[in-house]
């Protein structure tokens, strides 16, 4: 009985603990970072450097194919050692083409640190601004519903991202 008494106290206790009034709203940092001229331009050149280097891995890809239809074509006009310099020429030109790619696409390749060169600021600076908004919102939770965040129904009212805009200093109608 006694047991049963403290184990309805301490429920009793936490139920109030967690009863208490908690304030929450979420915020959309894809709009946010969408009225953000800075971020913008920062996409549309890492953009612009992107597709460069694309237009290059795609030309390098054109030459290798180029050069194994020729080498499949003279195949059995070659001979062996022909054959075996043509193939490993190829498998050169391949693994080139390959490291020249994870060079500047790879998971620390030149497009991921210029992102996080040209990016990373703004974030930042648009996770400061969403601190400010709740702490001044007295907020317990901010989410985001941006990205991978499963939200099925939302309530305007607890839309926090024109706040973080306005925090930012810009409009929601730029």
């Amino acid at each position: 009985m006694k047991k049963f008494l403290l184990i309805t106290i301490a429920f009793l206790l936490a139920t109030t603990a967690f009863s208490q009034k908690q304030k929450f709203g979420y915020v959309d940092t894809e709009y946010i970072l969408g009225k953000m001229p800075e971020y913008r331009s920062a996409q549309k050149q890492l953009d612009e450097i992107s597709n460069g280097w694309q237009a290059e891995v795609d030309k390098k890809y054109s030459e290798l194919d180029a050069k194994f239809k020729e080498y499949k074509a003279e195949e059995p006009l070659l001979t062996k050692e022909q054959k075996k310099e043509r193939e490993q020429e190829i498998v050169r030109m391949e693994t080139e083409v390959k490291k020249y790619e994870n060079e500047k696409f790879g998971q620390d390749g030149e497009l991921f640190k210029k992102r996080q060169e040209l990016i990373k600021p703004i974030q930042d600076k648009v996770f400061k601004a969403i601190q400010n908004v709740a702490k001044e919102g007295a907020y317990d939770f901010v989410f985001d519903i941006a990205g991978n965040m499963v939200v099925l129904i939302t309530d305007p009212k607890y839309d926090l991202s024109d706040n973080v805009l306005e925090e930012l200093g810009i409009t929601s109608n730029d």
